[in-house]
């Protein structure tokens, strides 16, 4: 389940996007995720929470084509035959392969996670996608496909789509309970639709210190960092007046609670509901599959017939 770092960092940010004009394609990556996960139950939990999350958060499937990655054999096709004018040393270079090697990992390295930026590239170009939004850490990726879709072109003419990167400076950073990036590796997080009870617990365990209510309270302290997302620009307005002339940790717990539940509550009710009700999901899903299927044939006949005269 994404945790309320996800939620500010990517998915709300993202769905603002989809309400822009043009086409948006927008997927669940199931199975890039069979790098890691192995267990047939665990991948069906996460497919259907990430789903319902989308959904639950306002993803609206009338004006995006929304999908899961698995139901498009063309991706496949397309990623097989991308492999043939990748650069082994592209690979090589990309950011997670290197990172398990420096951390001395070398043998744990299947090939799906070394070919994951080309199965990545395929994704993209399948669907003629002209501009992808990423964070700043998955800028590499983008570089990656867009420079496998060169060399493609360079020997067969200009046949697939060069995709740009769209990288937001302003991405919210959510701080954890400690204070440091909210991540489930730091076990500091908070589960997005975790129940109200979980929430309030979740929020009570923020680290603080030992100051006086009366106290004046840092501003780039996680409780205050974490109201501004949450509430409105009134109270924020009165949350700053009062960390600056002092307030107690207590109350200030109280109120982010407030502000915190009152934003989730809808969207946990909706995701309950999906999850409950996930035949529906999938009927939406199947829909989806059906657009993107309309795309990604006419990509791939392109590229078969530039292939093979």
């Amino acid at each position: 389940m994404p945790h309320i770092g996800n939620y500010f960092g990517a998915i709300k940010p993202a769905i603002d996007l989809s309400q822009s004009s043009g086409q948006a394609f927008y997927f669940m990556a199931d199975w890039h995720s069979l790098t890691t996960v192995k267990d047939p139950k665990v991948l069906g939990t996460f497919v259907r929470e990430v789903a319902c999350t989308w959904l639950a958060c306002g993803l609206d499937t009338d004006k995006v084509v929304f999908y899961r990655q698995s139901d498009i054999q063309e991706v496949f096709e397309l990623c097989t035959i991308l492999t043939n004018v990748t650069p082994k040393g592209l690979m090589n270079r990309a950011h997670a392969y290197k990172a398990m090697i420096q951390d001395g990992k070398e043998d744990e390295v299947n090939i799906g996670l070394f070919i994951y930026p080309i199965l990545q590239a395929a994704d993209i170009m399948i669907m003629d996608a002209t501009h992808v939004p990423v964070g700043q850490d998955q800028k590499q990726h983008i570089e990656i496909a867009a420079g496998i879709a060169r060399s493609f072109n360079a020997i067969y003419g200009d046949v697939l789509t060069v995709t740009q990167p769209v990288i937001k400076e302003d991405v919210a950073v959510v701080p954890g309970l400690d204070g440091r990036k909210m991540s489930k590796s730091y076990n500091n997080h908070i589960p997005l639709f975790c129940s109200e009870a979980d929430l309030k617990k979740c929020i009570m365990r923020i680290t603080t210190d030992s100051s006086l209510p009366t106290d004046p309270k840092p501003l780039d302290h996680p409780i205050f960092q974490m109201y501004k997302l949450l509430a409105t620009t009134e109270e924020v307005k009165d949350m700053k007046k009062k960390f600056e002339k002092g307030i107690g940790w207590g109350d200030a717990k109280a109120e982010l609670f407030r502000v915190a539940n009152r934003e989730l509550t809808p969207m946990r009710d909706k995701y309950n509901h999906l999850i409950e009700n996930y035949a529906t999901v999938e009927t939406l899903l199947a829909k989806g599959a059906t657009k993107a299927r309309e795309v990604a044939k006419k990509t791939l006949d392109r590229v078969k017939a530039a292939i093979c005269k």
